[in-house]
């Protein structure tokens, strides 16, 4: 979509377009706002040689992989341990273009969960249970309209109403191993043309805590567009995202009193009959320059 070079740009948001539905958007390309509310809950972040990033919970029973130059396309890992050396409860995969968004949602909810201790972020899915009843986790994508597919075997599949995102529930058995390193897990959440060929995607394994999954839907189904770079087009799905410009709220309209003093302060003052008028010159300087696109 082409648009006019705007201006007047809000220098609090951090984009000179808004896109819709937001989950046309892509990466933000940065990754400290989705690690954010990890760290600030005091866990340990280390370093590889190549720039990855490790996260660490306090009691080692949560890690969090941000992996720019990870094997795959699998950006962000996070898996967590009933026991800190044995085989992960649950994983969770965003991969390389997921929206930042949705995956500083997850870590949110999982600060959250982890401040509540193991039962919460150890909290397996249990059907018709309350809180853990996993369809709760397809609520937020109903409320805003998205649709369920022709039924496909054991997959419950529902679809945004312009069917360029998707999620999947998988039933039945999965090979536990399979749901951690590849997208054949218990949930998968996309966007594009294609499950097959996503523009972005997201796996959940099968135990991975109800109320975690729920703060990732509640965000993909939020209707706010989403603000990104117009010229950065990795930051949406070209072809398919709606863009619109980031403009500055107007300044509301002069009162009647405001034009009464304008047109007072451009009033003349009224000079002694003595006086003699001189000319004078003004010194005319230069507005400062206005700050370049923001990358």
């Amino acid at each position: 979509m082409s648009l006019e070079p705007n201006p007047r740009l809000d220098t609090d948001i951090d984009g000179d377009v808004y896109v819709s539905p937001r989950y046309l958007a892509s990466t933000t390309g940065i990754g400290d706002p989705a690690l954010a509310p990890l760290l600030a809950l005091s866990w340990d972040m280390r370093h590889d040689d190549l720039g990855n990033a490790y996260v660490t919970a306090p009691d080692r029973r949560v890690r969090l992989g941000y992996l720019p130059e990870g094997e795959d396309d699998g950006l962000w890992r996070i898996n967590a341990y009933k026991d800190p050396f044995g085989p992960p409860s649950w994983g969770v995969c965003f991969n390389d273009r997921t929206p930042t968004e949705f995956v500083r949602a997850f870590t949110t909810a999982l600060a959250s969960a982890y401040e509540q201790g193991p039962d919460a972020y150890l909290a397996r899915p249990v059907s018709g249970v309350a809180e853990h009843d996993p369809y709760l986790a397809i609520a937020p994508l109903f409320q805003q309209g998205w649709g369920i597919d022709r039924p496909r075997g054991e997959v419950l599949a529902v679809h945004a109403p312009d069917r360029l995102a998707g999620m999947e529930f998988t039933l039945g058995s999965l090979d536990p191993e399979a749901e951690l390193t590849t997208r054949d897990a218990r949930w998968q959440l996309w966007a594009g043309k294609s499950i097959d060929r996503p523009a972005w995607y997201a796996t959940a394994s099968t135990d991975t805590p109800v109320a975690l999954l729920t703060a990732v839907t509640q965000c993909v189904a939020d209707p706010a567009p989403l603000p990104r770079w117009r010229e950065e087009t990795f930051s949406y799905i070209k072809g398919m995202a709606q863009l619109t410009p980031v403009l500055l709220p107007q300044p509301p309209a002069p009162t009647p009193l405001d034009v009464q003093r304008a047109a007072a302060s451009r009033r003349p003052a009224t000079l002694p009959a003595t006086s003699v008028p001189r000319w004078s010159t003004t010194t005319t300087t230069s507005r400062p320059a206005l700050p370049g696109p923001r990358r």
